[in-house]
């Protein structure tokens, strides 16, 4: 076992002069005043999106960087931005710098020292507008980068109309993580890329995407993003000679594919309150399936390793951020679909904002600062619950009729299913052909999907459980399905430790090297309390909450023979194991944590032959699986004093 030393602590940095160079397309130069469009000249920047050419499609980025057109004028767009001085309040660090660091007033919103004792940033999270608040803040990004596309576009002299359109018509893109955990190389590993110019001729220029540098250093970056010239991916060091480790990045999205995808599977079909759809807060109790915002940490966690993405204080800076985000943006509109009249609900501010109280309350009517939608304004989550407002679409939505909410509704739910289905926690394969599992009774057939082509439920006969035959076609099909769903619930206090950290799951046998512990066939799944390095405040404990679901592993799991209750927790109590390590890599004993709570749930489940969803029955917390365990569920006696 590695030794358990706590967290490192951050330091404040004295200011910093570093020199910056950059080798772009458009701008030999950082800080350069050259604008290709006129910045808006009023006192404050309004916030439209994309107005004028419709709603088209965000497009997922592994089809977006095979279209040339548009990758090419996003690039140099991006380019221009990143080359922006980092005063101008539409340059890449001003705009990256809403979300936390430097801590200063942006447009006008707000004093000139934000709410006392709050986050410092604008960013609102662990609390019920995370999703509103992300939606404006990435079309204001999305806004910036098509008009500087624009006015790229009318630059070009070979196909100008074809470059024309393609401008007119740019989004953001966004990366399903879910469907492909591992971004494409020109997001995560080139440092070139291929455009084509506006001379019409093909040209490698530096890749945007790749990192940002900072000119300068910002003299408010606390160690180690005071020794880093540029964000970084998994570092691998903390000075100044740091470099991103694309390895260890692709390593680590390649381990938590089958968990993402289960996470935002069960999210967007199990998940029915706003309250626990929406922030990684306890909320209302009425799931066992992640937050949105729980998988939104995660992807961070997995992403900036000890590097940017794994500090809400400089995430922002990163190129990736807002394709993460766009994706964020997209759960939202697709939670939405499946979950037609449910919106935004009053909540605790949790940390706080620069310009919201930390003891106070949000609801729909809370103003998205600083995203004024007018002189006067702020945008409103009431305001925000359409992306056509703001000018974009997805592909999931095309040729729906909006203002059929059911019919839409049982689109999108089939085409949930169908897309990431196959990992829902009841598909699964067996040990042997002749291995059923109880009252699951599925067979080895690979990855069973349970879904047809229609994006309903169907049980054939070969799948065994409960339930009456009906003859069809030749087809036996079980008209009913019984079994359990099961997953760890992880609670924690996510300023326990002064940085990003993880309790990782596992099933089996734990690797004495840490770093071998996510590549091990014993891990399930993790939970990531997204913590920022610079917390104002340090007051009583802000609970995080996830879920990491089990089913899958377990079918895999030699002498395992069913998923009922008295198969499943005599195995849980012996094999459940669970490691807390911090974003640098540190080991921290569970033990030292007195808010962590680890607890194993049973759900029944019932599938029915063409229904959209299962049917999950109440769950059972087993909390004398994990009692006695540092980190475990509280005793009985310590749960009766909480109530």
């Amino acid at each position: 076992m590695p030794s358990l030393v706590p967290c490192s602590h951050t330091s404040i940095p004295a200011a910093s002069t570093t020199s910056f160079a950059y080798g772009g397309f458009l701008n030999s130069t950082p800080d350069s005043q050259q604008h290709l469009f006129p910045r808006q000249s009023q006192a404050h920047f309004v916030v439209s999106g994309v107005q004028g050419s419709g709603a088209p499609n965000r497009i997922e980025i592994n089809d977006f960087v095979k279209q040339d057109d548009q990758f090419s004028l996003f690039i140099q767009a991006l380019t221009v931005l990143q080359n922006d001085t980092q005063s101008l309040q539409t340059s890449y660090f001003q705009m990256g710098g809403i979300h936390g660091l430097p801590f200063i007033e942006w447009g006008g919103s707000g004093g000139e020292t934000g709410a006392p004792g709050s986050w410092g940033g604008y960013c609102t999270h662990g609390n019920v507008l995370f999703p509103t608040w992300h939606r404006p803040y990435t079309a204001l990004f999305e806004q910036v980068i098509q008009e500087q596309a624009i006015a790229i576009a009318n630059t070009y002299e070979v196909n100008a109309e074809q470059f024309m359109s393609a401008a007119q018509t740019l989004r953001v893109p966004y990366w399903d993580w879910a469907m492909n955990s591992v971004p494409p190389d020109e997001i995560i590993e080139l440092r070139t890329v291929t455009i084509t110019a506006p001379d019409g001729t093909r040209k490698d220029v530096s890749n945007p995407f790749y990192e940002y540098t900072f000119h300068p250093i910002d003299s408010s970056f606390p160690s180690p993003y005071s020794n880093w010239q540029t964000t970084l991916r998994h570092p691998d060091n903390q000075g100044p000679s740091a470099v991103s480790s694309v390895p260890d990045l692709r390593s680590r999205m390649q381990s938590v594919q089958e968990d993402v995808r289960a996470s935002t599977y069960n999210m967007l079909t199990r998940v029915r309150t706003w309250e626990a759809f929406s922030n990684h807060d306890v909320g209302d109790g009425g799931s066992t399936s992640n937050s949105l915002e729980a998988i939104h940490d995660g992807v961070h966690s997995d992403v900036g390793g000890a590097g940017h993405m794994a500090d809400p204080a400089v995430a922002g800076f990163d190129p990736i951020f807002f394709l993460h985000h766009a994706n964020v943006d997209r759960m939202v509109a697709l939670w939405s679909a499946i979950n037609p009249g449910v919106w935004v609900t009053d909540g605790p501010a949790g940390d706080g904002t620069w310009t919201i109280p930390v003891s106070g309350t949000v609801d729909n009517t809370t103003n998205l600062t600083p995203f004024w939608n007018s002189e006067s304004t702020y945008w409103l989550s009431t305001d925000s619950s359409s992306t056509q407002r703001f000018g974009y679409s997805y592909p999931e939505f095309n040729g729906l009729d909006m203002n059929n909410p059911q019919a839409v509704r049982t689109t999108i739910l089939a085409t949930v299913n169908k897309m990431y289905g196959d990992s829902a926690s009841f598909a699964a394969e067996a040990a042997s052909e002749e291995d059923a599992f109880g009252s699951l009774g599925l067979r080895k057939r690979g990855h069973w999907n349970p879904f047809d082509s229609d994006g309903r439920i169907r049980l054939l006969d070969n799948l065994g459980g409960d339930g009456d035959d009906d003859e069809d076609g030749g087809h036996t099909y079980v008209t009913e399905q019984n079994l359990w769903d099961w997953t760890v619930r992880i609670q924690v206090d996510k300023h326990a430790l002064p940085k990003t950290f993880s309790v990782l799951i596992f099933l089996g046998d734990v690797p004495n090297d840490p770093k071998s512990w996510r590549k091990a066939s014993s891990f399930v799944g993790s939970f990531s309390a997204f913590a920022h390095s610079m917390a104002r405040h340090r007051g009583g404990a802000q609970l995080a909450q996830g879920f990491v679901h089990l089913n899958r592993v377990l079918a895999r799991t030699q002498g395992v023979h069913g998923f009922d209750p008295e198969e499943v927790q005599p195995y849980l109590r012996t094999h459940l194991q669970w490691r807390v390590m911090c974003s640098d890599g540190t080991i921290v004993d569970p033990g030292t944590l007195p808010s962590l709570e680890v607890v194993s749930i049973g759900t029944p489940v019932k599938l029915q032959p063409g229904a959209e969803l299962p049917d999950y029955g109440e769950p059972t917390y087993y909390y004398d699986v994990t009692e006695g365990k540092p980190g475990g569920a509280r005793s009985r006696m310590d749960r009766r004093a909480a109530l």
